[in-house]
């Protein structure tokens, strides 16, 4: 384990724990004094400098409940430095995929929670700003979960920003395989689109709990989306839910979920609906399974406790198959005009 020192003001020094290293730099946390996640990127030439300034541009300036907030940033010699609040019940990623055991904690109202709240955040990036976020990297290792179970979108690295008189910009394509527009893959055309194709692949991936590539899997199910529209294009709607769910979603909650996926993930990007629509979608009818309060109340659950909790859980559902989660999403905002970009802060 990494440590280092920041000076916090006030004569007092406060050290930090580094999360993660990469090409670009690492990750760290305040262990006490405030919670907060440092990224530091050591290069100042190339890609690490275009992504810091690309990253204080873009998420500078957003406040918004489902976007990690950007608390400050420092440039120092060879250095530069973001702050971001810090999220801490780790990401989508690690729930959907990690070893969780036989029973996932990600109840079917917590994921209809992580979905709305994500489709919040981009449709802020997307439609409160100018000039608009492309975030260019949607997937669910950057959806940051807290304690309530509220997603975050998280890393701005890749981000692009998209004035309003252009449709689109011509860049590099970047991203994550898997999550990627086709029409920006083959021709490097980008606006707000690709994200949500990105987003519909997410949402796949969140009911399913299958990865968007999964080489390991028979060769019709590789790829999540051909698959996924194979199975309801033969009625079988119900057969791609992730296993691990405690008990099986409302049919008709599942079907128009399912079908908010399918159309992000048009193929033709002209097709595909904006972020703002997607959350009219989304909230037109009760997703919700009646029987799950505990979504948007304090969690207790960390991907190593619920390691050590989930055997016994896993043995309360087989004995007590009736033994259900319990309400409603606690969303905090739901009055205002559906239409409006401050609906979705």
């Amino acid at each position: 384990m990494l440590l280092f020192l920041f000076y916090c003001g006030e004569g007092m020094f406060q050290t930090a724990t580094i999360l993660g290293v990469s090409d670009l730099g690492c990750s760290s946390w305040f262990e006490d004094y405030i919670d907060a996640e440092v990224l530091i990127y050591f290069c100042t030439r190339g890609q690490a400098e275009r992504e810091f300034k690309v990253e204080v541009e873009a998420i500078g300036r957003v406040r918004h409940k489902n976007l990690v907030r950007l608390l400050g940033y420092c440039v120092e010699g060879a250095y530069r430095m973001l702050v971001y609040e810090y999220v801490n019940n780790g990401n989508l990623d690690q729930w959907l995929h990690g070893d969780v055991g036989d029973v996932s904690p990600l109840t079917w109202d917590i994921r209809v929670n992580i979905i709305l709240g994500t489709a919040k955040g981009l449709a802020y990036l997307h439609e409160g700003l100018e000039p608009k976020v492309v975030h260019r990297d949607v997937k669910s290792s950057n959806i940051l979960l807290d304690r309530q179970w509220n997603a975050k979108v998280s890393d701005f690295g890749l981000a692009k920003l998209l004035c309003s008189e252009r449709s689109y910009v011509t860049t590099r394509v970047m991203g994550t395989f898997g999550y990627v527009a086709p029409e920006y893959a083959c021709t490097g055309m980008l606006n707000e689109k690709s994200d949500v194709y990105s987003f519909g692949i997410l949402i796949m991936e969140i009911i399913s709990g299958r990865s968007p590539v999964d080489y390991s899997r028979p060769q019709g199910e590789v790829n999540l989306v051909d698959w996924l529209k194979a199975m309801v294009g033969d009625r079988k709607s119900e057969e791609v839910v992730d296993p691990k769910l405690r008990e099986k979603p409302p049919s008709k909650a599942l079907k128009r979920v399912l079908l908010v996926a399918l159309r992000c993930v048009d193929p033709d990007a002209t097709k595909r609906p904006k972020m703002g629509h997607v959350i009219h979608m989304l909230e037109a009818d009760n997703l919700l399974s009646h029987d799950d309060h505990r979504v948007g109340k304090d969690s207790t659950h960390s991907i190593q406790s619920h390691q050590h909790e989930n055997r016994a859980v896993s043995r309360r559902v087989n004995n007590q198959k009736d033994e259900g989660a319990s309400s409603n999403i606690s969303e905090g905002d739901s009055d205002g005009n559906l239409q409006h970009p401050s609906r979705w802060r």
